[in-house]
């Protein structure tokens, strides 16, 4: 079958779709499968019967690689989410720094080298 972008996702009876575990509990998620041909379909969790986009490996690899570098940081509302492929450390937050962020004091968002804010 020719699988091509915006296919209904239905069209797709083989795709194993899942979601990251830190996906929102109420189903709006993002949610990928690896195709037979080594393609990976992306698709809406809240309409499940709707298109999927269709990506290569490499223009996932190079999406993953952006979203990695914090590239999609602005995106994310209420600051940039940390990716990590190490295990996470405990976080030593002087105490005044510690009070700031009780009372609703806005903290620091720190940009990759090179990031654009407008484009």
């Amino acid at each position: 079958m020719q699988v091509t972008n915006g296919i209904p996702a239905t069209q797709l009876p083989m795709a194993r779709w899942r979601k990251s575990q830190a996906s929102n509990p109420s189903g709006c998620c993002v949610e990928v499968a690896e195709l037979s041909d080594g393609a990976i379909a992306v698709r809406n969790s809240r309409d499940p019967a709707g298109p999927a986009l269709i990506y290569t490996r490499a223009e996932v690899a190079a999406f993953l690689t952006g979203v990695k570098n914090g590239e999609f940081d602005d995106l994310h509302p209420g600051g940039g989410v940390v990716l990590s492929l190490a295990a996470p450390r405990p976080a030593r937050i002087p105490a005044a720094a510690s009070a700031r962020r009780r009372h609703g004091s806005p903290g620091h968002c720190l940009r990759p080298a090179g990031h654009m804010a407008d484009g």
